[in-house]
């Protein structure tokens, strides 16, 4: 029921500017700080602002800068007691208030969350209207909590939040006719949007009435397809008649984290990703078993570059956990984007073992295989993948075009033909793969005819990608149309000024014009832009006795330039 929306982010206050330093502290340490939080290097930032702190105990920047770093290590138990000194000295602090309300949760001191909105210590309206009725709850006075829950509701913009937590409530104590009421009030009111986690509670409510169906009709429509181990054993279980409990939100500990897991999902493409992950690791905090919320911050750690602290993230679902895969394939991922090629291999294969039957690993590793150059070992993993995925997987396109890629790079043109066939029959019209085959079978010589009628509708649909802007121009070169190939050329150059290979090709563009003072200048350029070792000695050899020299070498036929010249 929960949605992204950029609304939320207006319901969530940022962060208050906390004094700055003063002439006192140690000044290396300030900077080193600063400088570590820009780079949002979370380890460095705990050490330096902790380290300034000791000459500066009492200054509200370093307080809350400190705070915030171990928080997004995910170190609360860390960030805590730097809250309470941060609350003790008058500041005001978001972030300070939300770690607040984490240990009064985590201890089951609810009264406290009464006590700190008392004193003013507000995180954001809905939060705080949240909080309230689940430490009502917390209490064991449901009448409360119930009356929370709808004055959350009755605020403006925050109907949908409130009756997605009220429905978890009253499912948490039991009342499954009250929870699915709510939801078929949402759905009159027009409001019912869907999130993963309230789309499984929903289905488990309609279970826990005996409508399996009806629990079934859910799922499909919010996962289309796209289920993972988890919601795929509690489809099974549906369609089998089980009657599937409800654990989706247990409790009230279960019920903040929920909160904070939303907001963060909700603020994710509006709000500084670093801020977004102080939400998801209150979640995963409050609720370990959130997997959702410890694979967000994880996500959001590869964004910030922070891939070592990504793959320690990552490394925290079990392996018992149903969304392992995800894990193991994020994790991958982080290790290929920190140059582990090698590792984030290893991970894949292993993967392969413990999860055969799910393509995206096998189609992930391909992916990997590829990337490190291990084309023959990339084609086994796609044609695993293909094996596996069903006929109607909306991305088994692009697994036959990148195995068509791979095939391509081991000179197995009929097969990489194929793939890449395959590819469109499935993605009529997708440019990357008309330009891919286009400019194959330019480059081998075949079908020019079609091969310009590909590049050029992969150019109608990406006018502004320099790649396809240069095969188009290539062709027209290839077909001997050199004036009609200037302009795309020199569009191309223009979209990509640093591509070796563009700039070479203009250079011989240029060249079959008769421009050739421009080609050489275009050659030189292709040469300062750091091209392959071979295309670099090829561009010499052009430089230093001219193209058609290098064409009749490599047994191509020479090019009568314009103006009758014949170098």
């Amino acid at each position: 029921m929960l949605r992204r929306s950029i609304s939320a982010l207006a319901l969530v206050c940022l962060l208050s500017p906390a004094t700055q330093a003063t002439a006192d502290l140690d000044a290396g340490a300030y900077l080193a700080a600063k400088h570590a939080a820009y780079d949002s290097d979370f380890i460095s930032g705990a050490r330096h602002f902790t380290k300034a702190l000791m000459s500066d105990p009492t200054n509200g920047y370093l307080l809350e800068n400190a705070m915030t770093s171990f928080f997004a290590l995910g170190q609360v138990e860390r960030a805590i007691p730097v809250a309470h000194r941060i609350v003790e000295h008058g500041y005001q602090s978001q972030m300070a208030h939300l770690l607040l309300n984490i240990e009064a949760a985590e201890s089951g001191n609810w009264s406290q969350i009464f006590a700190a909105l008392e004193q003013g210590r507000s995180v954001a309206p809905l939060i705080d209207g949240l909080s309230q009725a689940w430490a009502h709850l917390g209490e064991g006075d449901i009448t409360k909590a119930l009356a929370s829950f709808d004055q959350v509701i009755e605020a403006e913009g925050m109907a949908l939040y409130g009756m997605t937590h009220k429905a978890y409530a009253l499912a948490s104590v039991g009342d499954f006719e009250g929870a699915e009421a709510i939801f078929a009030e949402a759905g009159t009111r027009g409001i019912l949007r869907y999130s993963a986690r309230s789309a499984t509670a929903h289905a488990q409510i309609l279970s826990q009435l005996g409508r399996n169906d009806d629990a079934i009709a859910v799922i499909d429509s919010i996962f289309d397809g796209a289920m993972g181990p988890t919601v795929t054993t509690t489809r099974d279980a549906l369609a089998a008649g089980d009657n599937v409990p409800f654990d989706a939100v247990a409790g009230p500990v279960q019920g903040m984290a929920d909160i904070y897991h939303a907001v963060a999902a909700a603020i994710k493409n509006d709000a500084p990703d670093a801020y977004t992950l102080l939400y998801t690791r209150a979640a995963a905090h409050l609720d370990p078993g959130n997997t959702d919320a410890v694979l967000l911050s994880a996500e959001i750690l590869d964004d910030l570059g922070q891939y070592d602290l990504a793959n320690e993230t990552y490394a925290m679902v079990s392996r018992e956990d149903p969304d392992f895969h995800a894990a193991e394939l994020g994790r991958a991922q982080v290790l290929n984007a920190s140059g582990q090629e090698d590792a984030a291999i290893a991970v894949l294969e292993a993967l392969a073992v413990t999860h055969p039957d799910l393509p995206q690993v096998h189609a992930s590793k391909g992916d990997t295989l590829r990337r490190a150059g291990r084309y023959g070992d990339a084609v086994a993993a796609y044609s695993r993948a293909l094996d596996i995925y069903d006929a109607a997987s909306p991305v088994k396109w692009f697994v036959h075009y990148t195995r068509g890629i791979s095939h391509h790079k081991t000179d197995n043109w009929l097969s990489a033909e194929a793939d890449f066939r395959a590819a469109l029959a499935l993605r009529p019209g997708h440019p990357q793969v008309l330009n891919y085959l286009g400019y194959s079978l330019v480059e081998r010589g075949e079908k020019l005819d079609e091969a310009l009628e590909m590049i050029e509708a992969a150019a109608a649909a990406r006018p502004d990608n320099g790649a396809i802007i240069d095969s188009l121009g290539w062709v027209l070169f290839q077909l001997g149309r050199y004036e009609e190939a200037v302009g795309h050329m020199e569009r191309a150059a223009e979209l990509e000024p640093v591509d070796p290979v563009i700039n070479d090709h203009l250079g011989d563009v240029y060249w079959a014009v008769g421009r050739v003072n421009e080609a050489h200048f275009q050659w030189q350029r292709a040469l300062s832009f750091g091209p392959k070792a071979a295309d670099a000695d090829r561009i010499r050899d052009k430089l230093a006795r001219g193209l058609n020299h290098v064409r009749l070498n490599e047994g191509l036929d020479p090019i009568r330039i314009a103006g009758g010249g014949n170098e």
